[in-house]
């Protein structure tokens, strides 16, 4: 039986691009860039019956800055320079309702309920959702630039309640986590001084 890549045989109809970035600020803060762009590639028709050419359907941005301990989203800023009616414009007010929101666990949930169906536009939600996890990876990048001595203890590992569950290595079983738990007892019993004989 094929496997579905070897069934691609034609050349695609629609792309979606996610573009993530993080940039590090001096205070210790991060700007987290995200670009979503959907692409039709092919001709078409609108639902009305008007012939429509291959062309950006949607191009939209944005910004947070995020920072603190849980990570926080400190401010937002958004622009959609292409979008399929003017009105997607008016979704961009509601961005500041993410203003305050913390990077843990259940934050994709939380960007749903604020942003999510009418509440916002389906686009900007799944941006949003995506840079969560873009902004605890920029985050932990910009930490781990100077070596750090290892955890004493879990509640010293910063990042674990991020990681902790949040796939099947990371689980609290999980391999992952077992490792963590191996190296930080290991790394304990070499600080403590050496017993007399």
């Amino acid at each position: 039986m094929a496997t579905l890549k070897n069934l691609i045989g034609d050349t695609p109809i629609h792309e979606r691009r996610l573009e993530l970035r993080s940039y590090p600020m001096e205070d210790g803060r991060l700007i987290i860039e995200g670009w979503l762009r959907d692409e039709r590639l092919v001709e078409g028709y609108h639902w009305n019956g008007v012939h429509r050419e291959p062309g950006v359907v949607h191009w939209m941005c944005l910004r947070f800055l995020v920072g603190g301990q849980p990570l926080t989203i400190l401010d937002v800023e958004g622009e959609m320079p292409g979008i399929p009616h003017e009105m997607c414009q008016s979704t961009l007010e509601g961005i500041k309702r993410v203003v305050g929101l913390k990077i843990v666990a259940g934050y994709s949930e939380k960007i749903r309920k604020l942003f999510g169906g009418t509440r916002g536009c389906n686009h900007l939600t799944h941006l949003m959702m995506v840079m969560g996890t873009a902004a605890l990876h920029g985050y932990w990048t910009q930490q781990t630039r100077e070596r750090q001595p290892v955890p004493r203890s879990l509640e010293e590992f910063e990042a674990l309640p991020q990681l902790i569950n949040s796939c099947a290595l990371w689980g609290q079983d999980g391999p992952i986590m077992k490792n963590v738990k191996e190296t930080i007892e290991a790394s304990g019993k070499s600080d403590q001084p050496s017993k007399k004989l």
